[in-house]
């Protein structure tokens, strides 16, 4: 079967201001109306639970602890045990970030601590659930996947009507894998400073990360962001206070280094200089799905495809022989997400996403060369199962809502779900 991928471009312009880079991305559903709604009104209203790679022994020198929190990141709440048990918080390991907005179930380990003095630890917005041993570490990437339970307010009446042909779909033919919107910031500019650290443009990221205000800037970041702009970088510093450490040492060495953008950079923390590089990545790799929403199950000549059982890829010859595959959900065509280590697809598809780089002011040479090492790279699949699949309509105290339960494997973003099925 033969799929055209001719299009238009999909690449957004920086905006001034504020903005969300997924909301013009279009939907796989796109001819069937949504159910409108709102999510995250209350963190109860939207649960994920992590799925382990693997159960842990019961024996060894680290111990995992399955926690839940609310209303914190990951991050955050592992800063907070360990400050309860005198650790840095790179001693601790963990499957997955998650966002502050919802309610998470996940596993951290953490070497060389007993169990009682878990037991005695009081955190507000943190809860030790359980407690048992293993010999290694939790590392990124540990987990089969994550669960889902949802709640969805304030929707159009008889929601079930519109959500059944929707998740119907989803459920057949997969789930768009866009990256979602915490991928590219509060601000919506990550990928922007990344894009100018590739281009070397260092004073251009150096801007948006430390001034530049926008309406979603309140308080002292939006005063620090304004000092900044003016040149007054210690009063900057001392703007951002210390709920923003990394922004504040920025702002003196911008200072010390006589306003020089690429040393100011260099003192960015490694996984921050990462975290906006693959924002490029995952905007770039939303821009060829959107190129290909109509067929995120159809295999073309030269595409990659992604074996869902192991994450392995494989160049698509015959696109006709491997479809068969594709239609079990055995495989999938896969995007770039572009870098020295990414396969790079042929013919029909690698025009596609050789036509986004160019569309997006870069060069695939400079993923592969930044910094004398290049960007990583790797391939992703364009879409992904949507497992164990439930719904219907509830209500509780605060009302009527819909209720959505769903898996999802690893870095797929249930934003990708609700998008679909809300069309707000």
């Amino acid at each position: 079967m033969t799929v055209s991928l001719t299009g238009v471009s999909f690449y957004t312009q920086r905006m001034t201001g504020p903005h969300d880079p997924t909301t013009s991305l279009p939907y796989l559903t796109q001819d069937a109306p949504g159910i409108g709604g709102v999510i995250k009104q209350l963190d109860a209203d939207f649960m994920v639970e992590e799925i382990p790679a693997y159960p842990a022994s019961g024996v060894g020198s680290h111990l995992y602890l399955m926690i839940e929190k609310r209303g914190l990141t990951t991050s955050a709440a592992i800063r907070l045990i360990a400050r309860a048990l005198r650790k840095k918080p790179q001693d601790f390991g963990y499957a997955g970030l998650k966002d502050a907005h919802g309610v998470t179930r996940q596993m951290i380990s953490i070497e060389h601590v007993d169990s009682g003095e878990i037991e005695a630890v009081d955190i507000p917005r943190v809860k030790i659930l359980s407690t048992t041993r293993h010999t290694n570490k939790i590392k990124l990437g540990h987990l089969a996947g994550n669960r889902f339970e949802i709640r969805i307010r304030d929707t159009v009446d008889h929601p079930l009507e519109l959500a059944r042909p929707i998740l119907d779909c989803l459920h057949n033919r997969g789930v768009p894998n866009y990256f979602g919107p915490q991928r590219f910031g509060a601000r919506g500019d990550n990928a922007d400073v990344g894009r100018a650290v590739l281009s070397n443009n260092y004073d251009e990221a150096i801007a948006i990360m430390l001034g530049r205000p926008t309406c979603v800037d309140h308080g002292p970041p939006e005063q620090a962001r304004r000092l900044f702009d003016e040149g007054k970088y210690d009063e900057a510093a001392a703007a951002w206070s210390h709920r923003f450490p990394q922004q504040a040492r920025l702002c003196r060495v911008h200072r010390s280094s006589g306003g020089k953008s690429e040393k100011t950079w260099r003192a960015v923390d490694r996984s921050l200089q990462l975290l906006f590089l693959s924002a490029v990545q995952s905007e770039l790799f939303n821009r060829v799905l959107a190129e290909r929403i109509e067929c995120p199950d159809r295999l073309v000549t030269g595409d990659v495809a992604w074996k869902h059982a192991n994450g392995a890829c494989f160049s698509v010859d015959d696109a006709a022989a491997e479809q068969p595959r594709c239609d079990r959900f055995e495989i999938s065509p896969s995007g770039p997400l572009f870098g020295r280590k990414m396969k790079e697809a042929r013919h029909e598809a690698g025009a596609v996403e050789l036509r986004i780089v160019q569309e997006s002011g870069l060069t695939l040479e400079q993923f592969t060369s930044w910094s004398g090492r290049g960007v990583r790279g790797a391939r992703r699949p364009l879409r992904v199962p949507l497992g164990h699949l439930e719904y219907g309509a509830d209500g509780d105290d605060r009302g009527p809502y819909f209720r959505l339960q769903f898996e999802l494997p690893p870095g797929a973003y249930a934003t990708a779900v609700t998008r679909e099925l809300c069309k707000a």
